[in-house]
């Protein structure tokens, strides 16, 4: 009986943390849903991963970047990402892009490098009432294969 009374304790307590920790995951105010609006400011971001330039070849990512969200869907980025040890051509690289945040606060990014061409989109998660960030590289994206996450936090 006291087992039963002791798990049953545990199992409520725990549902009713994750209860409260997926109403505070989401990146809404406190008012409603997610939107471009919501997501506004400087975000600074560390970023880790693995590029896959030929078969049977990996090649470490790291790097960080200072990210402008404009509350209207713009993104302006200067960012220092080291593949496999190697420092970029520029020290901080210029970025600029857009975003989209749906209403379940999820959304999508496009990052495009004016000074090569280049361009990639993520998938991300807006949580912490606007405060984090979580995102992925997706397809498509220019170069070779990729598995890449980051992680910002709002600049206060």
């Amino acid at each position: 009986m006291i087992k039963q009374s002791i798990r049953l304790f545990v199992i409520s307590g725990s549902l009713m943390m994750m209860s409260g920790m997926v109403n505070s995951a989401w990146g809404q105010t406190k008012s409603g849903a997610c939107m471009d609006s919501n997501l506004r400011g400087d975000y600074a971001f560390i970023v880790e991963g693995l590029v896959f330039p030929a078969p049977g070849v990996e090649v470490s990512v790291r790097g960080v970047h200072m990210t402008y969200f404009d509350g209207q869907g713009g993104i302006t980025q200067h960012d220092h990402i080291v593949v496999g040890g190697q420092a970029p051509a520029l020290d901080w690289t210029p970025v600029v892009g857009s975003y989209h945040l749906n209403s379940d606060c999820t959304g999508t990014i496009r990052l495009d490098v004016p000074s090569t061409g280049d361009f990639v989109n993520l998938r991300f998660v807006l949580s912490g009432q606007g405060s984090r960030i979580y995102a992925v590289v997706t397809a498509p994206f220019s170069g070779p294969g990729r598995t890449v996450t980051s992680t910002g936090i709002r600049r206060d």
